[in-house]
């Protein structure tokens, strides 16, 4: 229905899912703008929507769990391990090479089962892609581990070892948000089960844990970090997004992840104001439970263990099942160069990406430490180098709109590596259709016919609120300095202003006319009050 709440979205689809544990995930959409939401529970799905339905929406990990072995229920952590697969494919969460075959081969044996020389023939893993580049010493070393190492598990088994890997890595759980520093250079901003990070290039220049984090809040483009460390040091650290609703989406993500990880109960949470005027800025507040909560509310949990289809259950339209399309390697020479062109010019656009965007991002050394690392946060002054050991796929698979002038070789890249377009690629792809394209021509001659654009309207409805909200904080204030004037000069207090004041004929006959007979009234209806609450 039109009036339909987020929440009871969310709510029909995780019964849908037979899934008790669902605080973890939430439901993100991409706007016409192409800069990427999460599902606000509290409000209509209709009003959040900008583009015309059919709506398209993603089931998506939003809160990476700090333990993903640890979840309660199979179901659960089969879905953790589709985002975190994902995650791998798009070459968003990195590895050592070691690491890497690792969880390629627990992949294989949760999908594919033991390894039978009848079904799996010399060179069987290249027909599988796992990461965005693979190299022949790469996949000999996930069919050696395969067959060697995980021979009789299944596929829960092979998915808790998976997930269980994954949790100790530096980049488990970064969702990265493109920006730039006061310098001018490039930089992702990413916030983790652990706290909040600064990735530059490929060095961590930043890492600090929830506790240490005091304030965040943005203006326009630009995004503020209040922090408190050690010894009283105070430091604001200052970034700047692509544009606006990039960076409130970046202060709107960091303020639930702050609330989420940090806070000890869901009553903890006040609403946050993105500017220190009460008439300016945004208003936000985090709707859901808290980590402590989730886990405690998970271990209440009694109920036979729901039935996982593998096969189906929740097939990814941006991250295909890895018995299906040929690695890069096996692509045409002139098709793979066309897919080069396309990846290299994806990873340009970032630059000037409007979303937040998962890509190729450094590593965290200590930041992310597992039960037997140390969590330690180091001084934010401090660098911490990316290993040379370290796995980095260059050619990372973008899984979010890139430039318009790319998004044909784009398209083709996702075909040649089998992978179906992903959500926003399809919307992109719907754009450049004969029909869109005479639109376009038609908005071309006549610039005026469309009146505002989205950006520059909201912008002015921007302007209009904070006007209003000023508006009403005046006549709020004049309403209240005027009952705190009549409650003083109807008081006993004797000052010379206000026996002037009670001298004057129009206070005479504001008070013989109006406040008598108002303060009767008053008090008949509480007498009246009073005698009903002792009758009762």
């Amino acid at each position: 229905q039109r009036d339909a709440k987020g929440q009871y979205l969310f709510d029909l689809l995780c019964h849908h899912l037979n899934l008790l544990e669902k605080d973890y995930f939430g439901i993100r959409f991409v706007d016409p703008d192409k800069q990427r939401h999460w599902l606000e529970f509290t409000k209509s799905v209709v009003k959040q929507m900008r583009a015309q339905p059919p709506f398209t929406m993603c089931f998506r990990v939003k809160f990476y769990p700090t333990d993903p072995a640890a979840l309660k229920e199979e179901i659960t952590r089969y879905l953790v391990f589709l985002q975190i697969k994902r995650d791998l494919y798009h070459g968003r969460l990195l590895c050592k090479t070691s690491d890497a075959a690792l969880l390629a081969a627990y992949i294989l044996q949760a999908e594919i089962g033991d390894y039978d020389p009848g079904k799996h023939p010399e060179g069987y893993s290249s027909k599988f892609q796992f990461f965005p580049k693979h190299s022949e010493k790469l996949e000999r070393k996930i069919a050696e581990i395969h067959k060697s190492e995980l021979s009789g598990q299944a596929p829960a088994t092979s998915e808790l070892n998976f997930l269980r890997k994954a949790q100790t890595l530096e980049t488990y759980g970064v969702d990265p948000h493109p920006c730039k520093d006061v310098s001018g250079n490039a930089a992702f901003l990413a916030f983790t089960p652990f706290g909040f990070v600064v990735l530059q290039g490929n060095k961590r220049v930043h890492f600090i844990k929830w506790n240490e984090v005091t304030k965040m809040k943005f203006e326009g483009k630009t995004f503020y970090l209040y922090v408190s460390q050690k010894e009283e040091k105070k430091i604001v650290l200052t970034y700047f997004a692509p544009t606006p609703e990039a960076c409130k989406h970046l202060w709107k993500c960091g303020i639930e992840n702050q609330a989420f990880y940090k806070l000890e109960k869901s009553s903890q949470v006040r609403t946050v104001s993105s500017s220190n005027l009460f008439f300016k800025g945004s208003r936000f507040r985090y709707s859901g439970r808290v980590a402590k909560e989730v886990m405690e509310s998970s271990a209440k949990i009694k109920r036979e263990p729901p039935e996982i289809h593998r096969a189906g259950l929740v097939p990814s339209r941006s991250c295909p099942s890895i018995t299906h399309g040929p690695r890069l390697s096996s692509v045409p020479r002139t098709r793979r160069r066309a897919v080069h062109i396309s990846i290299m010019e994806g990873l340009e656009s970032l630059r000037d990406s409007a979303h937040s965007t998962p890509v190729r991002s450094a590593s965290h050394g200590d930041a992310f430490a597992g039960p037997g690392r140390s969590g330690r946060a180091e001084s934010s002054e401090r660098v911490a180098v990316i290993a040379d050991e370290s796995y980095s796929p260059a050619d990372s698979v973008l899984p979010t709109p890139v430039a318009e002038h790319s998004l044909e070789l784009m398209l083709l890249s996702r075909q040649a590596n089998g992978a179906p377009c992903s959500i926003e690629e399809e919307k992109e792809s719907e754009a450049g259709t004969p029909a869109a394209e005479a639109e376009g021509e038609l908005r071309a001659l006549c610039p005026g016919a469309g009146g505002l654009g989205p950006a520059q309207a909201q912008q002015v409805n921007k302007f209009l609120l904070s006007v209003l909200r000023l508006l009403l904080v005046t006549v709020g204030l004049l309403f209240v300095l005027l009952l705190l004037l009549i409650v003083l000069t109807e008081s006993d207090l004797d000052t010379a202003f206000f026996r002037d004041i009670r001298q004057t004929p129009e206070f005479e006959q504001f008070h013989y006319q109006y406040f008598c007979p108002l303060r009767r009234w008053f008090a008949c209806k509480l007498r009246a009050v009073v005698n009903l609450l002792i009758d009762t």
